[in-house]
């Protein structure tokens, strides 16, 4: 497994202080954009109105706005050369919950570039155990996992998470209480959320293989559990998996996906036409070229595709983005799912609008009259009264969760 990244994440003070500079300088040129749109329409309506008169004002006009933004940017410039000498003192920002959280909503908007870039802000997909990166080997994994068993249970966040959003409210991760109640190991995996799922799923398939290689004893069962994004990055996993003969693949007995939307979700399309729109008039379109930046991983969430063939469009900016292909299921395991609504009764009029506030209901379902993922209803739970943020830690889920996930022979037993 590669190290980058992983040793020390060294950098990530100066590269926070280098992104605000070049967001502070890009919001610059996008404000100069809006200005020069806005100056020019409005003087060209008094040149129409009144005419040469205009011409001097205008002149000085843009002179005196175009050396205030060139100032601005000279400005930043030097402050980006003073930001490269600045101390890594104290720990790493992504090794404290604050500085992840930060980093990962950093990710979830722009990750995909920030990658390209090499940047210490875009990290390596790697289980993490306290905060901190756990290396892949025999050696890494035996002392991060001193009590490990064969059963893996493996969690992925979602879009602009990290694995600490499982400890919503400060209580025990699902995880954490399936060690005392069926005596499996927690796994989570943190990953950059703004790179293509399908790339994200690629990486998961390759970890998944060497963990099994070097796990301290022998892996004897696999299950795979996402929120939101993390649901599609599994499903995405297994295709390549399957693909491959991974070794791992045979030993996956669940998936489980928490508010996952696999038929896609309204927010990723709304900011979608948001951009179209507001790119088509040139005093807007300063604000819509920043939409347009969005991350690979929130345009994968348009339709919800999982896998590489359903990269970028021939116009991916275009009103109209057909929808990627159902990649079916793991076959021989078992696929459950949580759906949510903010309302109590799941046939509520405006439950069917705005579902769990961010994911609707058939798409967590994966069912609608044109598109079928394959869940069976009887591997299904919804969940009344709750956001999209519950299904991270609620009580009802996770008794429902250990049920499905306790080995067979227990139940028999019970």
């Amino acid at each position: 497994m590669s190290s980058r990244r992983l040793v020390g994440e060294q950098g990530e003070v100066r590269a926070l202080a280098r992104l605000g500079l070049s967001e502070l300088g890009k919001a610059t040129v996008g404000i100069a954009r809006v200005h020069r749109a806005t100056s020019a329409a409005v003087f060209g309506t008094l040149d129409l109105a009144i005419g040469r008169p205009v011409a001097p004002v205008r002149t000085v006009h843009d002179a005196v706005s175009e050396a205030v933004y060139t100032s601005i940017t000279g400005v930043l410039d030097s402050a980006t050369i003073v930001a490269d000498a600045l101390p890594e003192t104290g720990p790493q920002p992504t090794r404290t919950v604050r500085g992840a959280a930060m980093i990962g909503i950093l990710d979830g908007l722009i990750g995909d570039a920030l990658d390209d870039e090499h940047s210490p802000l875009a990290p390596q997909m790697a289980p993490r155990v306290g905060g901190s990166p756990v290396a892949v080997t025999t050696d890494g994994l035996a002392a991060a996992y001193p009590r490990a068993t064969g059963h893996l249970v493996v969690f992925l966040h979602g879009l602009m998470e990290t694995e600490h959003a499982w400890r919503l409210g400060g209580r025990p991760t699902y995880g954490a209480r399936l060690v005392d109640d069926i005596g499996a190991t927690e796994v989570q995996i943190r990953y950059n959320t703004g790179r293509h799922i399908s790339d994200n799923g690629a990486t998961l398939a390759r970890l998944l293989s060497e963990m099994v290689l070097l796990w301290p004893v022998p892996v004897t069962r696999i299950s795979l559990v996402g929120h939101s994004m993390g649901g599609l990055v599994i499903r995405s996993a297994c295709h390549l998996g399957t693909s491959n003969r991974a070794p791992w693949v045979p030993l996956v007995t669940e998936t489980v996906s928490l508010g996952s939307p696999h038929l896609g979700a309204p927010l990723a399309r709304g900011v979608h036409a948001a951009s179209s729109a507001l790119r088509m008039l040139s005093v807007t379109r300063p604000f819509g070229e920043l939409l347009r930046r969005r991350s690979a991983g929130v345009r994968d969430l348009f339709h919800g595709n999982v896998i590489a063939e359903d990269g970028p469009s021939a116009d991916p900016d275009g009103w109209w983005q057909a929808p990627g292909a159902d990649v079916p299921l793991l076959a021989g395991a078992r696929h459950l799912f949580v759906t949510a609504s903010l309302f109590g009764n799941p046939r509520h009029p405006l439950g069917r609008f705005i579902g769990d506030g961010l994911v609707l209901t058939p798409s967590g379902r994966g069912f609608h009259r044109s598109r079928r993922i394959g869940f069976r209803d009887e591997d299904g739970m919804h969940l009344g009264r709750a956001n999209h943020f519950t299904l991270l830690n609620h009580d009802e889920i996770y008794l429902w969760l250990r049920d499905g996930l306790r080995p067979l022979r227990a139940l028999t037993a019970g």
